[in-house]
């Protein structure tokens, strides 16, 4: 669904961020390429809304052509692909440039770490939806599909959250599901951003990553907008998220971002198990089917 005509990007002074279709000019970037810089660009519809899909990258060599493929090989007709890498010194480029037919935009440079990159993929997505998908990580077939379909069957999908199941690999290879907590919201979020959408309008409304955040990245900018937008949940496995991330190495460190991300939005309590009492009940009011 490429067309030569670069879609028109309006961004209003209440927007949280500035949409761009190129990353400007870096005196630190290595390489960049895509279907962009050749004119071909996708645009949404009533029928197959865009869905811009944006994964980071560093030395990630190992398991990034299956993440590539897990997007390229989707069902759904109407896909925006970007990878921000972030100056890899591994074959990850070589990777990349295989692809580079196929991938709408792609940079390589130095970046501030995770929540820059996200950040620099974000402001040149274009879509109405936006999945996040790290190089280790992959999408199962026909995600998109079912992601797409529900939002179209809400009656007001602007600012809303939709996730899926995931599938866990275990550093000895062993794929099972992964148990998402319903105390998601007092340690960490109740589901994997590897299988969740978020419209672009809801990064608009609340804003981008926060550099501050190492790890509680995710759950910072969900927590944004939990006390006013509902979170869709899908029966469907979304994604497979392999073990040995960031927050599985420094859990400790991960746990202590949360609770300051806790104390941010919802202050203090009298208690922590008042807390946890609280928060449960809290994240299931949130979720509606």
């Amino acid at each position: 669904m490429l067309i030569s005509r670069e879609p028109i990007i309006i961004n209003q002074a209440s927007d949280k961020y500035q949409t761009h279709l190129f990353i400007p000019p870096n005196i630190d970037r290595l390489s960049e390429g895509g279907r962009r810089f050749k004119g071909d660009f996708k645009h949404s519809n009533k029928i197959t809304p865009l869905i811009s899909i944006v994964t980071i990258v560093y030395n990630g060599e190992l398991h990034l052509e299956e993440t590539i493929q897990s997007v390229l090989t989707q069902n759904y007709d109407n896909v925006e692909y970007i990878i921000i890498d972030g100056g890899s010194s591994d074959s990850s480029l070589e990777i990349i440039n295989k692809y580079n037919d196929q991938i709408d935009y792609w940079i390589s440079e130095k970046d501030f770490g995770i929540s820059d990159a996200f950040n620099k993929g974000i402001r040149c997505c274009t879509g109405e939806l936006i999945g996040l998908i790290n190089a280790d990580d992959y999408y199962e077939e026909g995600a998109f599909e079912v992601v797409a379909e529900k939002y179209q069957s809400q009656s007001d999908p602007l600012s809303k959250i939709f996730f899926g199941k995931t599938y866990k690999i275990t550093m000895q290879g062993i794929k099972r599901e992964k148990r998402d907590t319903k105390l998601g919201w007092c340690l960490s979020v109740p589901f994997s951003h590897c299988s969740s959408f978020v419209t672009r309008s809801y990064y608009q409304k609340y804003g981008l990553f926060d550099l501050d955040y190492k790890i509680a990245m995710d759950v910072d900018l969900l927590m944004r907008g939990v006390k006013k937008e509902k979170y869709v949940e899908l029966s469907s496995f979304i994604a497979t998220q392999r073990d040995g991330g960031i927050s599985d190495i420094n859990r400790t460190n991960g746990y202590k971002e949360y609770f300051r991300v806790s104390k941010k939005y919802y202050g203090v309590v009298l208690s922590f198990s008042a807390y946890l009492v609280k928060m449960l009940i809290f994240t299931k009011n949130k979720v509606c089917k």
